[in-house]
């Protein structure tokens, strides 16, 4: 698949930097909330995805609250990782891999536990 039509990240502000940097030098188009949006809160997150149609990666449990029990809408993919250690590189690992292997699926919250991946279809923001 050609770097255009992968689809733009939105990192969450756990995502350590060395991964951030690591799919950027891929080729990904990824906004790092780290860098660009420091301690907003996660609703500002999920609507900045939302808006921008990015596909947004997390360690933070809370966007399962706010996507399914809030019922707030939701980016097109969303992927929290439940992964007790990790090193910093891995998050974008997973993210090439999973992506690469289609386990990633538009319209579905991704848990993804460092080997296995679960999903559940999510409430979609509206298209702009």
């Amino acid at each position: 698949m050609s770097v255009e039509s992968r689809p733009a990240w939105l990192l969450n502000e756990n995502i350590p930097a060395p991964a951030v940097a690591r799919l950027r030098a891929a080729g990904w188009d990824v906004l790092a909330i780290a860098e660009s949006h420091a301690s907003i809160e996660d609703t500002c997150v999920l609507a900045l995805a939302s808006t921008e149609q990015r596909w947004l990666a997390t360690f933070d449990r809370d966007y399962g609250e706010l996507i399914f029990r809030r019922r707030l809408p939701a980016p097109p993919v969303t992927l929290l990782f439940r992964v007790p250690s990790y090193r910093p590189e891995e998050p974008a690992e997973w993210i090439e891999r999973l992506y690469a292997a289609g386990q990633l699926q538009p319209g579905c919250f991704h848990i993804f536990d460092g080997d296995t991946i679960r999903r559940r279809p999510a409430l979609l923001a509206s298209s702009p």
